[in-house]
């Protein structure tokens, strides 16, 4: 994934100091610094042009985005980019008898990262196709309060839920959002595997990483690895097991996040905008810095924010 956009004279001072430490040794041409923010490239050249790269490039961008609204009132206006032609993939994801995982809150500042596996016989594709059953991103989340408990009753599946205690300790030890997000897929998969001898066609998941990066994520970190899986892009759209767990995620997310902001008497925004930002202060003026530790992600850049303004 590739962004790009243009930033003000204010956002440039911010972006040098911020990438301090991060820089790489050697420059591109006509460029202030290169640096690298976990799986993100960061480029910026001396006409105000950042250019973002990578797996997280768009949680990195929208960050930088947020600061130039902050500091100029106004938003940068996005670079179209031609795309390049994808190959046309005519795999059979749909009518078929699958296993597919899918996460949720891995762009959420607050709450969990959830995984759920599922399992989908192609005598379950009616059903799910009268339910209405497609990528959780595309229903509301009114829907998936009321279809969801159906789908969990029917539809074999294994959630695995890493709260923020442990996302932060995983982080503290060296683990990135991408190798913890493997490990979470790895398990939720042999987990369902281990209720019942399924038979099925193919393992999906959606490509949020490459293939040689998965499997390297997962050497030497995991007793166990599951490796015959077919990754591919926006595989809620073409798997009803991909759609299932997606759903199956974003249930069990949204009840986490109505748990959590019960235990603390106040509504925990979704997402990791300024809105976020505003809720972080307010939690950390009334519990403590160390409120973070427990209910957010705190290697996100929100938590710069939240501490020093």
């Amino acid at each position: 994934m590739t962004i790009s956009f243009k930033v003000s004279e204010k956002t440039k001072e911010k972006m040098i100091e911020h990438f301090e430490n991060l820089k790489r040794d050697k420059t591109p041409a006509y460029a202030i610094f290169q640096a690298d923010e976990e799986d993100t490239v960061v480029t910026l050249y001396e006409s105000g042009k950042v250019v973002f790269q990578g797996v997280s490039a768009d949680i990195d961008a929208n960050y930088w985005k947020e600061t130039e609204r902050i500091l100029t009132g106004s938003l940068p206006e996005e670079k179209e980019k031609k795309k390049k032609e994808e190959p046309i993939d005519n795999t059979d994801y749909y009518f078929i008898n699958s296993i597919g995982s899918d996460e949720v809150g891995k762009g959420d500042y607050f709450g969990p990262i959830i995984v759920t596996a599922s399992y989908v016989n192609k005598k379950d594709i009616p059903f799910l196709e009268e339910l209405g059953v497609k990528d959780s991103k595309k229903i509301t989340d009114e829907k998936i309060l009321k279809i969801a408990p159906t789908i969990i009753d029917k539809i074999p599946h294994e959630t695995i839920i890493l709260n923020n205690i442990e996302f932060n300790e995983m982080v503290k030890e060296g683990y990135n959002i991408n190798k913890i997000n493997s490990l979470l897929h790895n398990k939720a998969i042999l987990s369902l595997l281990k209720k019942d001898n399924f038979i099925y066609d193919m393992v999906v998941m959606d490509q949020f990483t490459p293939a040689k990066n998965y499997f390297g994520y997962l050497k030497g970190t995991a007793d166990n690895i599951f490796r015959k899986i077919t990754f591919t892009t926006k595989a809620e759209d073409k798997c009803l097991s991909v759609a299932c767990s997606s759903i199956i995620s974003r249930y069990r997310f949204m009840k986490e996040m109505e748990k959590l902001s019960k235990e603390l008497d106040k509504v925990l925004p979704l997402g990791a905008g300024s809105i976020v930002d505003e809720a972080g202060k307010d939690l950390v003026k009334k519990y403590g810095k160390e409120v973070l530790d427990k209910y957010a992600k705190v290697n996100y850049k929100n938590t710069e924010k939240i501490l020093n303004n």
